[in-house]
């Protein structure tokens, strides 16, 4: 019987939060908009990178000015994909990954970042190996907390059962409304306290998912 864990990429497998507050302020500064700082662009995160410069703008008071989220929008993505000097792996997610692996399980990821930009950064941290399957914020007409990229995902991994891993409301969301087990990092973007969203069980600690996946997936 196939087996799955599937899992939101920033702020659950990586800490992406620093190149992406760059690559923010890069777009704003060729349009003459203030810069934000790594926590205000942090708490734009989460919904795709369209909703992201959208928040942007908004923040700026700049959200109507004509052609603009479209411009910025591109200029975003040429930016952020390659931006990864700064990304790095949360603390034992690669020895976890290997263990999950070792257990007989897909692993698969499904992310409101753009598929090509979550290819180069699991490429860039040698990650990639471990994914199969990569559901990314462009791969379907819906992203996240919309259940069907989460399902898509499961799907294309062959599982009968999965648990999903992620970090914020938006993971939490999706997999409440997909009816899959949620195990929360609690270490990621989220903006609202643990004991608010529903989860099977949180963690902080990526020593503790294999242990938390064979207790929910038996």
């Amino acid at each position: 019987m196939t087996r799955a864990v599937i899992f939101d990429l920033d702020g659950t497998l990586i800490d992406s939060a620093p190149d992406i507050h760059a690559a923010a302020n890069k777009v704003m500064a060729r349009h003459g908009l203030a810069p934000f700082t790594q926590q205000e662009a942090r708490g734009f995160v989460g919904h795709g990178a369209g909703i992201f410069i959208e928040r942007c703008l908004a923040a700026r008071n700049a959200g109507d000015r004509p052609g603009l989220q479209a411009q910025a929008l591109s200029d975003f993505l040429e930016i952020y994909e390659t931006a990864f000097d700064h990304t790095v792996t949360y603390s034992g997610v690669t020895e976890a990954l290997e263990n999950l692996i070792e257990q007989g399980l897909v692993l698969g990821l499904c992310t409101n970042k753009p598929e090509s930009p979550a290819r180069a950064v699991l490429r860039h941290l040698d990650l990639a190996r471990f994914f199969p399957v990569i559901i990314g914020g462009d791969s379907l007409s819906q992203r996240k907390p919309d259940p069907a990229p989460l399902h898509a995902a499961i799907s294309a991994s062959g599982a009968r059962d999965a648990v999903f891993v992620g970090d914020s409301e938006v993971d939490a969301e999706t997999s409440h409304r997909a009816g899959i087990p949620f195990a929360l990092f609690t270490e990621g973007y989220r903006k609202i306290p643990v004991e608010e969203l529903t989860h099977r069980v949180a963690f902080s600690d990526f020593a503790h998912l294999p242990d938390i996946t064979r207790t929910i997936l038996g």
